[in-house]
């Protein structure tokens, strides 16, 4: 091999025959960043998980559920079931790909005998972990969601039969207990402390294979995927089977429990969700006692607050909760909460996002007090609330009101948004439970393309409550066209901020 880079009269490569000599490429003018890396025998700095398989491993168990199939009493005149009953049977205990038909096209598909009528058949297979040594396991609440039977196995091969002590359907999280002592149990680790990017495991039956370890790191934390939970985001390897299996970090520790995954084919693509296991030892200390989970509730619905709707009102930053929607006579009413506030603070604790509040509420005891902090017409205020059980959500039917629509003045023309409105009528207003507002005869311009519609009532112009058609007319008219605005708008059941600016003069 031939060197360009010459000393004196000599080629570099003369001086390097027959010769172990290295010299600094510094020598010849090269960056240090140019010198080549010492090669090794092995990477250096990757984890080996071996060790830490063999300790948590034999408390990870298998988890397969069976349900007594009722064949008889529908269907067709036989009393076997219909070919509709059939094909969800199929695709419910056979994995999703119907079989195909026999030879002759109809029939039970070759290799596999009809079940007869009240026979076991298995429903579906998961996994999950030991908490403590006399036999609590810990699963996924939809693993065991409909089976009449739930088997347990080691990874020794002992099985057991399961009792499921209870399921709560909003965190994913079941309790089950078998019988035995002087089991293997994992220890629970601290969520709230993990950080994204540390490497995590985790064990479980995918696809029906027994203790399968995949590993991977935090990719993220807080993720709303979820109606009550924030939960944990990695990008360890977690397919159907996975559920309910253990999320464990380099000291053996759980942090999660293996619950979803995002994907277009049900298959894994790179993205996994595990439950805090903070979280899930709260619900199942409860499951535990009482076979259920009871959380608080105030009586409001919620959405998040937008960068544009903050700078209207007056808040430093988008965060908090929009209050959409209060019931009537719930807590949240009678402590005066009112539908367009914005909730800050719970108990003093920091309203970030939307999806914090029902945590906050959810974990605080019944019928206790709590201080509620609103944002309202830029000003902060603190409402006691008490808090009350979270039940099935109420509807609230607010109508136009008997007498309809009130009839818009002859000569109304858009104004500087877009909008046509025209005074409530007193009816309306008792029902919607409002002293002013204006309702929208016509919604065009930039108010119809930010949302506003026809039939929409107005109840605030930049935190400013709205009195009637003439009064909004006018402030619309004084509106900086370079700002933004944001209107207070109650839709039938529902009140949001729409932000909008108005059209230049």
């Amino acid at each position: 091999m031939k060197n360009n880079f010459s000393v004196g009269s000599k080629t570099l490569s003369a001086l390097l025959v027959g010769a172990s000599v290295w010299i600094s490429p510094a020598a010849f003018g090269l960056a240090p960043a140019m010198a080549a890396a010492p090669v090794t025998g092995a990477v250096i700095g990757l984890p080996d998980f071996a060790d830490l398989v063999d300790r948590v491993g034999p408390a990870v168990v298998n988890i397969r559920t069976t349900e007594r199939l009722k064949l008889g009493g529908r269907g067709g005149a036989d009393g076997q079931p219909g070919e509709e009953e059939m094909q969800e049977f199929l695709r419910r205990f056979f994995g999703g790909a119907l079989p195909q038909p026999g030879p002759g096209g109809k029939g039970t598909p070759r290799g596999r005998r009809q079940a007869p009528s009240d026979e076991p058949v298995q429903r579906g297979v998961g996994s999950g972990f030991i908490l403590s040594a006399d036999g609590y396991v810990m699963t996924n609440a939809h693993v065991v969601d409909g089976a009449d039977e739930v088997f347990v196995t080691l990874t020794d091969k002992r099985e057991f039969k399961a009792k499921v002590l209870g399921a709560d359907a909003r965190t994913d999280v079941a309790v089950l207990k078998i019988e035995g002592d002087k089991l293997p149990f994992l220890v629970m680790g601290d969520s709230d402390k993990i950080r994204v990017g540390e490497w995590v495991i985790a064990i479980g039956s995918p696809f029906n294979l027994e203790n399968t370890v995949t590993a991977g790191i935090i990719s993220a934390k807080q993720r709303d995927t979820g109606d009550y939970l924030a939960l944990i985001q990695s990008d360890v390897a977690v397919n159907p089977g996975n559920s309910g299996g253990p999320l464990i970090n380099m000291r053996g520790e759980v942090i999660g429990i293996n619950s979803q995954i995002a994907t277009l084919s049900g298959g894994y693509n790179g993205i996994s969700f595990a439950v805090p296991i903070d979280e899930a030892i709260r619900v199942s200390e409860q499951l535990k006692k009482n076979g259920k989970v009871t959380r608080g509730r105030i009586g409001v619905q919620i959405g998040e607050v937008s960068k544009e709707v903050a700078e209207s009102l007056g808040l430093k930053s988008a965060q908090g909760a929009e209050v959409s929607l209060v019931e009537p006579g719930g807590p949240a009413d009678k402590a005066g909460i009112k539908a367009g506030d914005i909730i800050l603070k719970f108990n003093g604790v920091q309203v970030n996002r939307s999806s914090d509040l029902p945590r906050l509420v959810g974990g605080t005891a019944l019928a206790s007090k709590a201080v509620v902090t609103v944002w309202r017409k830029g000003q902060q205020l603190d409402l006691p609330v008490t808090v009350a059980e979270l039940e099935a959500d109420k509807g609230v039917k607010v109508g136009k009101g008997k007498g309809g629509k009130a009839e818009p003045e002859a000569t109304v023309k858009a104004n500087a948004l877009g909008l046509k409105v025209s005074d409530l009528t007193a009816e309306q207003k008792k029902e919607l439970g409002v002293d002013g507002g204006v309702l929208v005869d016509a919604a065009e311009g930039v108010a119809g393309r930010a949302g506003v519609q026809e039939g929409d009532v107005l109840l605030q112009l930049n935190n400013i409550e709205v009195k009637d058609a003439k009064q909004f007319n006018a402030a619309v008219a004084k509106l900086d066209a370079k700002k933004a605005s944001v209107l207070l708008v109650r839709r039938g059941d529902v009140t949001q901020y729409i932000s909008v600016r108005p059209s230049a003069k």
